[in-house]
């Protein structure tokens, strides 16, 4: 990727971060356009057995654009964030979002986990968590 169209997403580990080097090559072999989907990067992580915060953090060294974040907040053309807010949010689903919340924002890890628990798509989270004025933070690929 040449200078000008870095994203230089690596400046946020310091300038003494290295890339583990079998994550580095899993990364790069599934990232063939410089762009890293969420859902890929998740498979990674599985497939390597290293946590997904280690496969973002790897791509935000080797400069590569984490794309199509599964709770719909990021990595998507041309609006970036394709979460449409819920027309209402259930009280079973609010109740489950805020006592999930650390510092009044909600972690991916627990949206993703109150989707499984309630058998509903990710989205549906993030959507009722834009209804609701709730920010989800931190991501577990580091992206946020």
């Amino acid at each position: 990727m040449s200078d000008n169209n870095a994203w230089h997403y690596a400046g946020k580990h310091g300038a003494n971060a290295v890339v583990d080097s079998v994550v580095r090559n899993a990364v790069l072999k599934r990232a063939p356009k410089g762009e890293l989907p969420c859902a890929v990067a998740f498979e990674v992580a599985k497939e390597l057995r290293v946590l997904p915060d280690a496969v973002g953090r790897a791509a935000d060294l080797l400069e590569l654009r984490l794309v199509k974040c599964q709770l719909g907040l990021f990595g998507y053309r041309p609006q970036k964030s394709i979460v449409k807010p819920a027309v209402s949010v259930s009280q079973g689903l609010e109740e489950a979002i805020l006592e999930g919340l650390i510092n009044d924002r909600l972690p991916c890890k627990t949206a993703w986990d109150i989707a499984e628990q309630l058998r509903i798509q990710r989205m549906r989270i993030s959507g009722a968590c834009d209804t609701l004025g709730i920010k989800i933070k931190p991501c577990q690929l580091g992206a946020f």
